[in-house]
């Protein structure tokens, strides 16, 4: 996909942008809803962190005016098999919420987008977060973002104001056949996303952890070839 030039009186979005394909696609839709984008990857020591390379090549695809990779070392605080030396789970889905949660992050990352999106002027946050196929985080539920949107109401001198801040989830309701799917549609390039939780140490994706097997589903179902380059197994 390469973006097309967007009015520069067009509306201003903020993109979380972890260089996923949940996340490319977010964006893909964002701009073909006509909003100028600023892309936030937020670098906060996950052990898979080639997708902050993805991020990169992603927001150079969709034309975001600002790419801002923020640091914030999450692995000070651990808890996550993301952040923490605890093993990435290969056993497959589960009932339970799985280890590869990062407490609250979701939460973090949002209030970050929503800062910058106040400082910018910017009233709309895009974040690509799934209720379906999704590892149980509660962080992707619709009411998660139903609330944070009131937060954002009551944490913002434009909320303040009268104004009103769209939190933006344009993925909430699709399985990832679909998502897969809107990837083709959008002209986006699954290869230059990365969704593996453990990489492997030659740069291909592990294929056993969650994140792997809901992706490789995904594309299965829709009948579609996955860019992406797994171990073999």
């Amino acid at each position: 996909m390469v973006a097309a030039e967007t009015s520069p009186d067009a509306p201003l979005a903020v993109l979380l942008l972890s260089g996923g394909l949940d996340s490319m696609v977010c964006g893909g839709l964002a701009r073909e809803q006509g909003f100028r984008l600023c892309a936030l990857t937020i670098d906060y020591g996950q052990r898979h962190r080639v997708e902050l390379q993805s991020a990169q090549i992603i927001a150079q695809r969709l034309g975001a005016e600002r790419h801002v990779v923020l640091p914030l070392d999450l692995r000070a605080f651990g808890g996550s098999a993301l952040t923490d030396a605890i093993a990435v789970p290969k056993d497959g889905i589960g009932d339970d919420i799985p280890v590869t949660y990062v407490p609250a992050r979701n939460l973090v990352f949002l209030s970050l987008a929503l800062a910058w999106a106040e400082a910018a002027g910017s009233k709309d946050l895009f974040i690509g977060v799934n209720a379906l196929d999704y590892s149980g985080y509660p962080d992707c539920r619709p009411e998660f973002v139903a609330g944070f949107e009131g937060l954002a109401r009551l944490a913002t001198k434009f909320g303040s104001e009268g104004g009103t801040v769209r939190v933006h989830a344009p993925l909430q309701h699709l399985g990832k056949a679909d998502i897969a799917r809107e990837a083709a549609r959008l002209g986006l390039d699954s290869a230059e996303s990365w969704s593996c939780y453990d990489p492997l140490p030659d740069g291909r994706a592990c294929g056993a952890c969650d994140s792997c097997r809901l992706r490789r589903a995904g594309f299965a179902e829709a009948g579609l070839v996955d860019g992406a380059r797994y171990a073999p197994g």
